[in-house]
Parts: C-alpha cells; sequence; structure tokens
C-alpha cells in the first residue's frame, strides 16, 4: 500500500472510530474511486452505512475486521460479508451461523451477565476469543461501575477500540462523574495516536 492510501485509511478509520461516519464514507470513497475492487474498501464503507441503522453492529464489524485482517485477510472479509448478508436477508440464518461459532452457546440476541462472561473469558482463555464468540450476537449486562471500567479496560487492551468508544459515550450518562472515565478515554486517544503514527 503507497503512503498515500495508507493516510487516507487512516484517517477514514479513525473518522469511523470517533462516530463520523460521513466523513469516513467519505475517505473510503477516494480509496474506493483508486482501487474499485478493493474488498477492505468495500466493507468498510458498508460499515458506514449500516451504522445510521445499528451503530453497534457497524463497529462490532469493523473491529472484528481491523483485527483479524492482517491474520487471514481472505477468511476475515468472507466471514464479514456473510454477517452483513445474512443479517439483511434472513435473521435466523444469522443466529444459526453465530451459534455454530459460540463454543458456549450463549443465548443469542439476549444479554449475558458480566460474570457469566467472565467465566466464558476463562473457559476460552482469552477476553479476546471470548468476546469475539458474542460480539455479533448478544449484549452484556453491566450493573457495576467496577464491572464496566473492567471491561471497557480489557476492550480497550484487546484493540476493540472502536467498541470501547462506544461503551464510553452509552454509560458515561449512567455514572457519575469519576475520574477512571478520563483515564479510559486517555487510554483510547494514546492508542489513536499510536495508530495515526504507524508507517
Amino acid at each position: 500500500m503507497s503512503s498515500e492510501y495508507k493516510l487516507i485509511l487512516t484517517n477514514a478509520n479513525v473518522y469511523f472510530m470517533n462516530k463520523d461516519y460521513d466523513l469516513a464514507l467519505f475517505e473510503y470513497s477516494k480509496l474506493l474511486s483508486k482501487e474499485p475492487n478493493n474488498e477492505i474498501y468495500k466493507l468498510y464503507a458498508i460499515f458506514c452505512d449500516i451504522a445510521s441503522e445499528d451503530e453497534l453492529k457497524a463497529i462490532s464489524l469493523f473491529d472484528y475486521l481491523t483485527l483479524n485482517s492482517s491474520k487471514n485477510l481472505e477468511d476475515s472479509i468472507k466471514y464479514c460479508k456473510n454477517v452483513i448478508k445474512l443479517y439483511d436477508s434472513d435473521m435466523d440464518n444469522m443466529i444459526s451461523m453465530l451459534d455454530k461459532i459460540s463454543v458456549n452457546k450463549v443465548d443469542l440476541l439476549d444479554a449475558i451477565t458480566y460474570e457469566d462472561f467472565k467465566q466464558s473469558i476463562k473457559n476460552r482463555g482469552s477476553f479476546k476469543i471470548a468476546f469475539e464468540d458474542i460480539m455479533f450476537s448478544s449484549k452484556i449486562s453491566i450493573d457495576s461501575k467496577e464491572d464496566f471500567f473492567d471491561f471497557v479496560t480489557q476492550l480497550i487492551d484487546n484493540d476493540f477500540n472502536a467498541i470501547a468508544y462506544n461503551y464510553l459515550d452509552e454509560f458515561n450518562q449512567n455514572f457519575s462523574y469519576d475520574m477512571e472515565i478520563e483515564v479510559l478515554y486517555k487510554k483510547l486517544e494514546d492508542k489513536k495516536l499510536d495508530f495515526k503514527n504507524i508507517q
């Protein structure tokens, strides 16, 4: 990837993480005008469109693709396209597909408790794997500020940055001001700066 394309992609991803989906789409469109058959650029543009109807779904897909594209690009693209296709056309098929990849067979599209999720982390051996099992299918019910801070910290540590922003913005209104909120936002901002500085 040329330095010009890399800069545009970085700017687009940062706009997406900041929930500036129109600006992100504009940047992804620039890339698509140069490489109209690039599947990653197409998916990122689609995520911007999905965000207008289901922001959490779009953010989950974005983080999944960002995290996994460097490991197995073809499979990651295929998985995201299947989730989008099934979500658009057949909710039952999507639920069935997600059920197959969830080792713990969580109740799909229902909330699970944070305690259950922590048990899933132990069973799966890592936060990243346990969260990927449910990120497209279940919400996590968090009842205490301590659990919230722990969960968001682990999201950030495992590079689910866009999802972490979403949780911070969503839950910030439910808790009184706490210095830990600022610490988590700062941690995310530092990671964003590191992301921008990748050569």
